[in-house]
């Protein structure tokens, strides 16, 4: 239940006295194209006395990039620091506000993470913080804005909740117009599909939402849940910000492969689901007219003949939609799959990301290159993408980062 208003109003005084705004650490050219990037972190010394639950991290907050868009490489230019790892950002359909989930599980007496609003400067692309909101369950994991760009969702991994959070005329964040915890039975701990030898075992021992997203309709809204193997889907009313349990209401997955995360094609028809403890990837086959899904391929991330232990994290579809890529951890590799007509996958090769424990990566506007964040490396590696092929080559810019979780751009003279 959400906390009373007391302790809600004690609670975002604390958050919002825990962020500060560093000055520019570089001058940002007119028009320039800004890389923002999430991060695990240590609490803030202001904000030790809180008991802010939060392992060590090497980040400071929201670091942000200008990046060179013929080359790829990227120079700081600005900080926001934060205290409570924001590991996850997403903007609002106009990029005029950044949502950032911050991946706690309590401060102070509030057993609970945050989501955080931010005005972004059309000039320079600096951050302003407009308010914090409970987001309503343990260590927020991902987020995601409605394609109305009316609500945040957002995936509690600690808490197994996913909560609907409005968002308001002015960009800032309301309370949850809805929260669902996810009811099931746990998979076990050795996946379906795990490769020979692997000791991959991560999240079978409770509920846990890893991601939440809406269709490109903004009709259906899905979820996953590691702990349970099971995507939930949901039928959404933009009017009241409230979820409802579609028919059928989840789609399992093999027994302990663990379901990370999701993406839908461009065509709208397809969905692929990236399996963490399984290293799987699963095509399903989407119906946007009622929001269910059958699955119809599956097929490993990692290359013929691997064995041991991997954790995969991330997938995503090129915007042209004629590839797969998928993150591998440990492997530390990125797989590439073509798309065929009928949206089924061939594995085509896999590229190192040149650091450990890729943990999440992302396109850059145009498409032509690919930022990789290497977690454990506290790196971020910057590859060019071949648009004939799918293949990446590194470019040989590294972007040092603690402990980078996510990126995403924004471009300053595309204003909205």
């Amino acid at each position: 239940m959400p906390p009373s208003s007391h302790s809600r109003r004690i609670f975002l005084q604390t958050l919002v006295a825990s962020a500060i705004s560093s000055p520019l650490l570089a001058a940002t050219e007119p028009g320039a194209l800004i890389a923002y990037v999430g991060t695990y972190t240590s609490p803030l010394q202001n904000m030790r006395k809180t008991q802010v639950d939060l392992p060590p991290g090497n980040g400071r907050g929201i670091h942000l990039f200008e990046v060179d868009r013929a080359t790829g490489a990227m120079k700081p230019c600005g900080l926001f620091e934060m205290g409570t790892s924001p590991s996850c950002l997403a903007f609002s359909p106009d990029k005029k506000h950044l949502y950032s989930g911050n991946e706690t599980e309590r401060i102070g007496d509030n057993e609970s993470g945050t989501v955080s609003a931010f005005a972004i400067d059309p000039q320079s692309g600096q951050l302003k913080l407009l308010n914090s909101v409970s987001s309503e369950g343990k260590g927020p994991a991902h987020l995601s804005v409605h394609p109305s760009g009316k609500f945040v969702l957002v995936a509690n991994y600690f808490g197994g909740t996913v909560a609907v959070i409005p968002i308001l005329p002015d960009g800032s964040l309301g309370p949850a117009s809805d929260v669902k915890k996810d009811e099931g039975t746990l998979g076990p701990t050795k996946a379906a599909h795990a490769p020979p030898g692997s000791f991959a075992i991560s999240g079978h021992d409770q509920a846990h939402a890893h991601m939440i997203e809406a269709d490109p309709s903004g009709k259906f809204v899905l979820h996953s849940d590691l702990g349970l193997d099971q995507i939930y889907l949901w039928k959404f009313d933009e009017q009241t910000g409230k979820l409802t349990a579609n028919t059928p209401a989840t789609v399992s997955l093999p027994p302990g492969d663990g379901p990370r995360h999701f993406a839908f094609h461009p065509k709208g028809t397809w969905l692929y689901s990236l399996q963490e403890e399984g290293s799987t990837v699963v095509l399903f086959d989407y119906n946007n007219a009622n929001g269910q899904l059958a699955a119809r391929q599956t097929l490993s991330s990692l290359p013929p003949g691997f064995a041991g232990s991997n954790f995969c994290s991330e997938i995503m579809v090129s915007p042209d939609g004629r590839f797969v890529y998928a993150g591998n951890r440990l492997h530390d590799s990125i797989a590439i799959f073509s798309v065929g007509e009928d949206g089924t996958l061939t594995f085509l090769t896999e590229e190192w990301t040149r650091g450990d424990y890729p943990r999440s990566f992302n396109f850059d506007p145009s498409g032509q290159f690919l930022y990789v964040c290497n977690q454990r490396a506290d790196n971020v590696a910057a590859f060019r993408v071949d648009a004939k092929t799918g293949t990446l080559a590194f470019t040989g810019h590294f972007t040092p980062v603690g402990n980078p979780s996510i990126i995403v751009f924004r471009d300053l003279s595309q204003q909205k």
